[in-house]
This record gives C-alpha cells, structure tokens and sequence, in this order.
C-alpha cells in the first residue's frame, strides 16, 4: 500500500491502528488536538478483554508489554446494597480474561511502539472537506492543513471526521456521572477501602448507582451515576467543589457512610461526565477514502466494552489494509461490514440485559442475575 494514512486522534483505537500499520510497514501520521502525552489524565482502569482487547494487542504485538502493566488482584468485583452490605462477591484467581490496566499505561506502551514523529501533537481538526477523487483535507485550528489519501477518524464522541459520512450526533442518554478520587485509602478511608475491596465495587439502584475501583497507589476512583436531565447537573456549580459534592451527596441520603464518602470525602474536586451515544446500529454508506473507529463510530454509554472496541476496530482495520494492498476501498468494505456486525451484536446484547440505570432492574439483585447467569 503506497498511500500513508491519516489518523485523526490518538486515543487507544487511533494508535493501535498506527502500531499494527507499522508492524505491516504502512506509513501513518495521527494528528492529535493535545499538546502532548501528558497534557491530560488518561482516565481511570481499563478491564481488557480476552475476545477483543486482547485480540488487538496480539495483532499489535503488545502483549508482553500489556502483562507488564496489568494490575494484580483488580479483576475481583463485589455487589453491594446501599447499606453497605456485600451480597455477591468474585475473587481474582488469575485465571479470569479481563485483566486490568491503567489506561495512561496502556496508552504509553503504544505510543513508545510508534516511530518518532508518528503523531503530531497540539493539531486540532477545525474542519474536513472532501477535495474529490477519494482525497479530503484537514485543517487545523492553527490554519495548516493536510491532504489525506486515505482519512481515519478516530477522534471520539464529537468527531470532526463523521460528518463526512454521516449526519448521526450523539444524544444524551439521560445519565450523568461524577468522578472522585481518594488517595491512601487503606490508611487515610478505612472503611470505605474496605467496602470496595481489592477489584471493583457495584451499588446500583434504580435511578443512581456509585460504581468504585481500587487502582493502582491505592487509590480510589469512584463513578458516581445519577439519571437526571442535562438541566439538572447545569443547575450545579461544580466550580465550587464543596457546593457540587454535597447535591450530589444529598442523592444518596441514607446510603452506608462508607459509600456516600466516596463522594464526600474525594481529595479532589468532583468532574462531572455527561453521558452521550450514537445510535445503537449507526452505520453508513461507503464513501471513498474515509473511515470512522472507535467512539466516532459507534459511541455506546459506558458498558465495559468501548475501549476495548476501540482497539479492536484499530486492528482489524490495520490488518485489512495490509491484507488488501492494492485495493483500499476493498480494505475498508471488509473493515466496516465486520465492525457494523459487531457493534450490532454488543447493541442487541446490551437491550437484551436491559440494564441502565435509570431501569427498575439496575437493582443489586438483577445485577446479580446478570453476572451469575442465573434465569438465563
């Protein structure tokens, strides 16, 4: 394949995508809107899945650098009610397929897989326009522009690359989380370390629920999920932390001390995550040189599957490409009808667990069900 990709993003599916071109020696350049790999906090722990994350990181040739970051014990899960009391309990033997990493180190070994110079940091996407012949130009915030012989958009929920082949936005789900973080929780929150455990941590109920990791530095995240109107969390000045922390505190009255502290007693200030998707089964028609992965094409509310989507979506793609070196339009034909497939798939999934947040069933005991197995 002679013509080098473009890339827009470098979120995990963007640079598996650049990794698995490279181990197949096409040329590929990811323009990414930060100005560099540090510039912002990667996000919390990622559970890498043996049936698709996985399979990237093979495609990649990662996988001994992916077992080197992953996070002894994290696999464990408990279920709690909303007095704190454990009702379903999975220890980690080491033997489960979804071991956990921290995004920032999963991040960081792609990139040090990359050639230097591979993405080129601080290039925002201002617009993109189809210049004819299966060629579209990018131009940055900055005024610069490149042309693209073949364009990726990998660029996440708001992508700048969609609207090429698609008029689909995403729409709010009609749930919000809040994010919270305590550090030395063994010695500093006792009490709340211990009702997390050592994995992750579920109380659900109808309407809220506070969802909780134990990651690496002993260090709490929680995701605290309310289902409210976008007017409601507008209301909120989370520019004052204190004022923030106690409405959203004031959601789970009653609640065990031990869990409303993952709100309460966060040592920093709450940040708030307004829950978007694209429709469940969004597709297009193909349109030469250009494609979407990852959240920009199929954005789905938090279901433990994105990243790992993302990523697969970046491999698959990289391995059509070089298995189709002379027909590009071939290439991605193959990728799109395998990726919409799948994504159909995880979408009849998810309506068929119906579980939300804001259903009846986001309760401990149809949580239990779902995980068990049981009525099935």
């Amino acid at each position: 394949m002679n013509t080098p990709v473009t890339i827009i993003g470098a979120g995990l599916g963007g640079l598996t995508l650049a990794r698995v071109l490279h181990v197949h020696g096409i040329p590929a350049t990811v323009y990414e809107a930060e100005s560099s790999p540090a510039a912002r906090t990667q996000g919390g722990m990622l559970d890498i899945h043996d049936y698709n994350g996985q399979l990237a990181l093979e495609a990649a040739g990662l996988m001994d650098e992916f077992r080197a970051i992953v996070l002894e014990g994290r696999q464990a899960m408990r279920i709690l009610d909303q007095d704190g009391n454990v009702l379903f309990e999975e220890a980690d033997d080491g033997t489960g397929g979804r071991p956990e990493a921290m995004r920032g180190e999963l991040r960081r070994i792609l990139l040090d897989s990359l050639p230097a110079g591979t993405v080129r940091w601080g290039h925002k996407v201002g617009g993109v326009r189809s210049v004819g012949e299966g060629r579209h130009e990018v131009t940055f915030a900055d005024g610069g522009t490149v042309e693209a012989g073949l364009l990726v958009g990998a660029d996440g929920a708001w992508s700048r690359v969609r609207p090429l082949l698609s008029d689909a936005v995403p729409e709010y789900v009609g749930t919000s989380v809040v994010e919270t973080w305590l550090f030395d929780a063994d010695t500093r929150h006792p009490a709340t370390a211990k009702a997390v455990g050592g994995g992750s941590m579920m109380a659900p109920t109808p309407g809220r629920e506070i969802f909780a990791h134990r990651e690496s530095g002993d260090t709490l995240h929680a995701y605290v999920a309310l289902s409210r109107p976008l007017d409601w969390f507008a209301a909120i000045d989370f520019t004052d932390a204190a004022a923030a922390t106690a409405r959203i505190a004031a959601e789970f009255d009653g609640w065990a001390p031990e869990l409303t502290a993952l709100i309460t007693d966060g040592d920093t200030a709450p940040v708030l995550r307004r829950l978007h998707a694209l429709p469940a089964e969004h597709r297009w028609d193909r349109v030469p040189g250009v494609t979407l992965l990852g959240d920009a094409a199929h954005l789905q509310a938090p279901n433990g599957e994105g990243a790992n989507l993302a990523m697969l979506d970046g491999a698959e793609l990289g391995q059509a490409l070089a298995a189709h070196p002379d027909d590009t339009e071939a290439a991605l034909t193959e990728y799109e009808r395998a990726m919409f497939s799948r994504n159909a798939e995880v979408a009849a999934l998810d309506a068929a667990h119906g579980y939300r947040i804001d259903s009846e069933h986001n309760t401990a005991h149809d949580l239990i069900k779902l995980f068990t197995g049981e009525g099935e």
